[in-house]
């Protein structure tokens, strides 16, 4: 097994000093006094980071709270950590591979290895070739992306995200449920010779993406369709089963690419296919923008170190179990659902590095809605429910629309939320009382445009990072997934046959119903 070469955050000599202040001050801290007594404490727990502006004004933390967490981060070895990261060491130890995905959004003669950073810009400069020619080609209007997990989230969510730079004419589908009733109803309203197929698969063998592939070429030569060389593409590194499948054109990505930071390979190529390769490379400048903030400011003025410890201090001192995610931009409705991804299955473990089981709470459960949908669905259970639940608002300064009435009206519901929860209000009687003093952060971009959607993007991931390295997990692996998977194969023909032997009651119970 691995050693453990930093110490995890309960081993740590800060851990301890935090524990008394929890005790003494953190437990009963009311943000609200604070706002009212500390002058200085806007500037200090707000600033600006590469085109995403925070305030964290309004959580449980105070200046004495946050120094004892850097203390820890130095303790831990955080920045050791990163610089490992950045050097292209083996970090993701249970699979023996290096995470570079900061890589794919380098500079040509930009920072880290060499070897690797040739080999991106000579896989970006085709695929974004490629997508130029299938927007010149006016007989292409539909274009499906088939994939799961990451090869599906991050783009869906991006391609969504920057519609105002989406071409008018084209339109993008996005298919990842084994279910055959989402790939039916995308195909619905398709016709083969409009419409482009992207394969999605890094082996060319995940189940759910092979058999909606499968699916979807039927139904191509079904309705006439001939040319799957022409209207299949794929993002895969087996390009011999691409080939058999009937696909040429294929674009590939590397092992210390892991799924849920891939969007800015070539499994981003309907991005670059919606919005253009001068946009696409300007999501990667805003990413590499972060990068270079994460990479280079002090600790104190860290934008994802900080949000880190911040979830640190709610995860393991307070015990707020989930956070909720409100964008206010109906542009990032599936930013939440990529978020789940991203920390929940980076963090969502149970032991360290070393394999031992972890005496402490790792990922929150991460989940939300846009505002204002949000206000009248959950958001009763933020003001007036039993359980704190920190919120993370993102709003936009600048509309991409011309409907002036609406923006202010937004706005001023993301910034009344935000008061409400912190303020709360009395109420004698008990049903109309608001406790108040519940957490909050606001990140405010002025625009949602590619550079920003980068950095927000980049700014989750290496938060994602810091707050694996503080606990002393591997945020890289996914053994997780792997079991269900793996059962499923099994009983996938039980279903037919009908044989249960050798399993549970209850399984063996749904077979029969199942298959009778």
């Amino acid at each position: 097994m691995a050693t453990q070469m930093h110490p995890r955050c309960d081993q740590a000599a800060a851990w301890g000093a935090l524990q008394r202040r929890f005790a003494s001050e953190g437990r009963s801290f009311d943000a609200r006094h604070a706002l009212r007594d500390d002058a200085g404490r806007v500037q200090r727990f707000s600033q600006q980071a590469p085109f995403v502006f925070a305030d964290m004004s309004k959580n449980l933390i105070d200046a004495a709270t946050e120094d004892l967490l850097l203390q820890l981060a130095r303790d831990c070895g955080l920045e050791a950590q990163r610089d490992a990261m950045f050097r292209g060491d083996p970090i993701n130890a249970t699979e023996g591979r290096a995470v570079m995905h900061f890589l794919l959004r380098t500079p040509q003669g930009g920072e880290g290895p060499a070897q690797e950073l040739a080999e991106v810009h000579r896989t970006l400069e085709p695929m974004l070739a490629y997508a130029e020619s299938v927007r010149a080609d006016s007989q292409i209007t539909d274009v499906v992306n088939i994939g799961i997990g990451g090869s599906d989230l991050g783009p869906q969510m991006a391609v969504q995200a920057l519609d105002s730079f989406v071409a008018p004419g084209r339109r993008f589908h996005f298919v990842s449920n084994v279910d055959g009733h989402e790939l039916a109803g995308v195909l619905r309203g398709l016709k083969p010779r409009s419409t482009l197929f992207l394969i999605a698969s890094k082996t060319f063998t995940t189940l759910e993406t092979m058999t909606n592939a499968r699916s979807a070429r039927q139904w191509f030569q079904s309705q006439g369709g001939t040319d799957i060389a022409r209207h299949f593409a794929a993002l895969t590194t087996n390009v011999g089963a691409a080939a058999d499948f009937g696909i040429e054109r294929t674009f590939g990505f590397w092992d210390w690419v892991g799924g849920r930071y891939s969007l800015w390979s070539a499994i981003g190529l309907p991005i670059a296919i919606a919005v253009g390769a001068e946009n696409f490379r300007a999501l990667l400048a805003g990413a590499h923008a972060m990068d270079r903030h994460f990479r280079t400011e002090p600790l104190e003025r860290n934008l994802p170190a900080r949000m880190a410890l911040l979830d640190l201090w709610y995860r393991n001192f307070h015990g707020f179990g989930s956070r909720s995610v409100a964008p206010y931009h109906s542009a990032l409705r599936r930013l939440p659902a990529y978020l789940q991804q991203l920390e929940m299955e980076s963090n969502g473990k149970r032991v360290d590095r070393e394999g031992q089981v972890v005496p402490y709470g790792t990922s929150p459960v991460v989940w939300g809605e846009p505002g204002t949908n949000g206000q009248h669905a959950y958001f009763q259970m933020l003001h007036q429910g039993t359980d704190v639940i920190p919120v993370e608002f993102i709003a936009v300064k600048e509309p991409a629309h011309t409907l002036r009435e609406h923006h202010p009206q937004l706005l001023a519901n993301v910034l009344a939320q935000a008061q409400a929860l912190m303020q709360g209000k009395a109420d004698p009687g008990g049903h109309k009382h608001f406790p108040g003093n519940r957490p909050s952060t606001m990140l405010l971009l002025d625009r949602l445009e590619p550079q920003s959607l980068g950095a927000l993007i980049a700014l989750y991931e290496h938060r994602v990072f810091c707050a694996g390295a503080l606990w002393g997990i591997n945020s890289f692996d996914q053994w997780g997934v792997e079991l269900g998977k793996v059962l499923a194969r099994d009983i996938a023909p039980r279903l037919a046959s009908g044989d249960t032997a050798g399993l549970d009651a209850s399984t063996a119970m749904l077979i029969r119903r199942l298959a009778s």
